[in-house]
């Protein structure tokens, strides 16, 4: 097998796209399958019983996705995230997470799950090198959670997968995603940062978004950051914290009363386009340079049509070359115009 070094771009670097982001992140989902019908992901009028998902030929098999993370590291990532649909329905996933963390260059190996299987699994992942889990929760109703997650999840099972990964002692901790949605969960927020205030575990409530273009997105549908912070606020006081890094997603805030803290993930009022250094791969291995975006490169054709090393690196150096996606701060523009024109229309102009 060659050895690749490190790419780099005509500065030196590591390879840029067309707004001098370079590429640090890479998202993999595992499996396209979920035990959850979400409306805002996988809704049930999309995803239902005739909905044809991959076979487990045409999924990426641990052996690609190895590969392909092997490469993208001697371009720059160092941070990897186990997606899905619902990772924890791919077999054997911690074998996977054992072989990426013995990669060259991997600082930060962590997975995204729905947790309903996380209690069975926790302590597998943790002893294979998983640094960190994020579990979704977007209420802690147990009819709301519900009828969210498509008639067909448990809250008793997610928390017991919650407090099994606190109690496993992830590296990296435990984070909660919470999709708020106007007129849906927006008013059990308080009862979420009670509920895990003190707890070292971090609820991050993130903006209702378009994902896939698939979910009947509307913008009055969305509870602004700002909001939740002023309702959060008012109850217990709140004090911002710098990032960790530059493109760090959310926004921290810590308790003032040393209780933990939570993060806002403003992808809709505060678009951060501008420092994303984030890539997708899909499960049956095609290369997304925006979450958003609705056409990738086939990665999973080249290799299996015996591609070499360098070829497939050279691909991953060129898509990311060439990428120029901030579709986030495009749709702000577009609906800051709108808005414009709207007022303009109102006072006659």
């Amino acid at each position: 097998m060659s050895v690749l070094h490190p790419q780099s771009d005509d500065t030196g670097a590591w390879p840029l796209d067309q707004h001098g982001r370079p590429m640090h992140d890479l998202r993999i989902s595992v499996m396209d399958r979920c035990n959850f019908r979400c409306p805002y992901c996988m809704p049930e009028s999309t995803y239902g019983e005739h909905f044809t998902f991959l076979r487990n030929d045409e999924r990426l098999s641990f052996d690609e996705i190895e590969r392909l993370c092997r490469l993208a590291a001697t371009l720059g990532v160092s941070k990897l995230r186990l997606t899905g649909g619902e990772p924890l329905l791919r077999p054997q996933l911690a074998d996977l997470v054992m072989r990426l963390r013995r990669l060259d260059g991997i600082t930060d190996l962590a997975m995204t799950t729905n947790g309903v299987l996380l209690a069975r699994q926790a302590n597998e992942l943790r002893e294979a090198g998983l640094d960190r889990i994020t579990v979704s929760l977007d209420t802690l109703d147990p009819a709301l959670f519900h009828r969210m997650s498509g008639g067909r999840g448990a809250l008793d099972d997610v928390m017991a997968g919650i407090e099994a990964a606190r109690a496993v002692g992830f590296p990296h901790g435990v984070k909660l995603n919470t999709v708020v949605q106007r007129g849906v969960n927006e008013h059990t927020v308080t009862e979420l940062v009670e509920r895990f205030r003190g707890t070292g575990i971090v609820v991050r409530f993130i903006e209702y978004m378009d994902v896939g273009n698939h979910n009947a997105w509307r913008a009055d549908d969305v509870v602004p950051s700002q909001e939740l912070i002023e309702r959060i606020h008012a109850r217990w006081p709140l004090q911002a914290v710098p990032p960790k890094y530059p493109g760090e997603v959310a926004t921290r805030y810590r308790f003032v009363d040393g209780a933990g803290e939570i993060g806002m993930i403003s992808s809709i009022s505060q678009p951060f386009c501008g420092g994303c250094t984030r890539a997708r791969l899909s499960s049956e291995g095609r290369l997304y340079t925006c979450l958003f975006a609705t056409r990738g490169t086939d990665l999973r054709s080249l290799m299996r049509e015996g591609a070499s090393d360098e070829a497939i690196t050279e691909c991953l150096r060129e898509v990311w070359l060439r990428r120029s996606d901030r579709y986030s701060e495009e749709r702000a523009e577009r609906h800051g115009r709108r808005k414009h024109k709207i007022e303009m229309h109102y006072i006659g102009g």
